[in-house]
């Protein structure tokens, strides 16, 4: 299993800084080839034909033959999906609105998919939304957003990686509320620019931003912060 649960961090897109150089290279480095196949999916987004143009540049520089897997071909086409997810040797999950990324994977039946690519060890990689995806749940402010709920809450993931996340762990609103709502549960806890990177068992910390931390949270009858090196 290859893995990269990715925090957040801006890609360049619009105005913004490019800020995940070091993670993206790093993606690129776990597919052990020269020019492997990229596969973007953006399923989280109401921007998603931007957000390809953006990240499609960065991995082209990285050496990686770019594709798409837009909702058109989900819905009109399946065989060229399945086509398109078999031949990438690495699957991105962009980042959006997490609870429209997961009732669209049920909708479109990607997640078995998904899983096998997963164990046959195609690197698949996840920012934000996409990294809860992939995990046993994330702890995600999408209700907030769609204006449903007033509180953040963890939301189920496919439970690839068989841990709970929490992206943005800079936010301190995010942290704030965490400290309430952690109870039982242990948390790889995530600021904007850093990554888990799992590979079979192992996992580690990569970095685009020297400042930026990784954490294990949990509660034991107390609050417990373990900064991840």
């Amino acid at each position: 299993m290859k893995l990269m649960l990715i925090g957040g961090g801006e890609i360049g897109k619009g105005n913004t800084t490019y800020e995940t150089k070091e993670i993206d290279e790093e993606i690129v480095k776990m597919t052990n080839k020269k020019n492997p196949n990229f596969l973007f999916i953006g399923l989280a987004s109401s921007y998603s034909d931007s957000y390809y143009d953006t990240i499609k540049k960065i991995y082209k520089v990285l050496g990686c033959n770019t594709a798409y897997l837009k909702k058109k071909n989900l819905e009109n086409n399946k065989e060229l999906s399945i086509k398109k997810i078999n031949e990438a040797d690495i699957i991105y999950i962009g980042g959006g609105d997490t609870i429209k990324l997961i009732d669209d994977f049920n909708k479109y039946e990607l997640n078995n998919i998904i899983k096998e690519k997963a164990i046959n060890n195609t690197v698949i990689a996840g920012i934000s939304a996409g990294a809860i995806l992939l995990s046993k749940s994330g702890y995600s402010d999408a209700y907030i957003l769609r204006r449903e709920k007033n509180n953040y809450e963890f939301i189920k993931g496919l439970n690839i990686f068989k841990y709970n996340i929490c992206p943005h762990f800079n936010i301190l609103d995010r942290i704030n509320n965490l400290k309430k709502d952690i109870k039982n549960k242990e948390v790889y806890c995530l600021d904007n620019n850093t990554a888990l990177k799992i590979e079979d068992n192992n996992i580690s910390i990569i970095k685009s931003d020297k400042k930026a931390k990784a954490y294990l949270v949990s509660y034991n009858n107390k609050y417990i912060e373990k900064e991840l090196i």
